[in-house]
């Protein structure tokens, strides 16, 4: 009997692509498309090409609602995190708890043993490992799903190119109108700016005070919840020649504290909700503190659920509440969030 394999399927390329090379490789495949959010004629639209891909491939397909969890899980943590004066990453946080949680709960309710998605990088059942695709590489945003989910994971894009799946889609007649169709949103929820999504909770056009390092009030902002730190524009600095760039956020009180470029490199910072891979204390890794950052070497102390990290290089705008990944080579070896 073929081992069976549940494809979490968006009706995008990448997505339907994975599902038939899950199926050429000899997988009985199961389609899922999960409903994340309450765009109504999003879903509809997306599940309409899910559906036409699972027929032409003669698969059965689930339409899963996981709208409620991920209000919780996700929605809410990111609303939450922006009101607190934090910058959230909300992908890391859905793939943890609803793709590789959630999902894998399904799987487990129909009898299927592996779950796929399209998502570039590579997993060995042990470690998840940068994909081929420099450019594409999503193992940042796997760090911090629980070990004990990736024996049942397969990423069949992991060594494959954008370029090379684009062109495999064009040779089959489905395909050809999917596989042009422009890339999905990093954050699925956000249609064109985070702010349109706190304004639904909360006023965040609240005029405050900007402060220096010093904590001098040296102007004003339009409201913190318009901030992340690394802005430079959006804000008054009376008196100043060089470049200033948000630093911190103080929501308590709705101020925020800016810099200089020099001020803004870090080179140390705490750790919380510590996810590991390797049973580690004290080790040296490269680190990413953001998705779209270079690695930097650092030294890694760990103390429990809690730790400090030392960087042998300084970084730009290190933001609390972002995820610090900890590679050794391609290898994902842990990850915690920036406090």
């Amino acid at each position: 009997m073929n081992q069976k394999v549940l494809v979490g399927m968006s009706g995008g390329v990448d997505s339907t692509v994975t599902a038939i090379l899950l199926q050429q490789a000899g997988y009985e495949v199961t389609g899922v498309y999960m409903k994340l959010h309450d765009n109504e004629a999003y879903h509809e639209a997306n599940f309409q090409k899910v559906q036409r891909v699972a027929d032409y491939l003669g698969i059965p397909v689930h339409f899963y609602d996981l709208s409620e969890p991920f209000k919780q899980e996700v929605y809410n943590y990111f609303v939450d995190t922006y009101k607190a004066g934090l910058t959230p990453n909300p992908c890391v946080m859905c793939n943890r708890t609803i793709k590789f949680g959630k999902l894998v709960e399904f799987a487990d309710s129909l009898g299927i043993e592996k779950i796929a998605t399209g998502h570039y990088l590579n997993c060995d059942g042990e470690f998840f490992y940068a994909g081929k695709d420099r450019a594409k590489d999503q193992s940042y945003f796997v760090a911090q799903v629980k070990k004990e989910v990736l024996p049942k994971l397969l990423f069949p894009l992991g060594n494959w190119v954008k370029d090379e799946v684009k062109a495999f889609a064009k040779d089959i007649p489905l395909l050809q109108d999917i596989g042009e169709q422009k890339e999905s949103n990093e954050i699925c929820f956000v249609e064109n700016d985070y702010t349109e999504i706190l304004e639904r909770h909360m006023n965040i056009d609240q005029a405050g005070e900007t402060l220096n390092t010093e904590g001098e009030v040296v102007g004003t902002h339009k409201g913190y919840m318009h901030y992340t730190v690394g802005k430079r524009r959006g804000f008054t600095v009376h008196g100043a020649h060089d470049p200033h760039y948000v630093k911190a956020i103080k929501s308590e009180t709705n101020q925020i504290i800016v810099g200089t470029r020099d001020q803004l490199q870090a080179d140390r910072f705490n750790l919380k909700q510590i996810n590991l891979f390797l049973p580690l204390t004290d080790f040296d890794a490269i680190v990413k503190v953001r998705y779209r950052t270079q690695g930097v070497p650092c030294s890694v102390t760990l103390e429990g659920e809690k730790g400090s990290v030392i960087l042998h290089e300084p970084v730009f705008g290190l933001a609390y509440g972002q995820v610090a990944v900890f590679y050794e080579g391609d290898r994902v070896i842990g990850s915690g969030v920036i406090c």
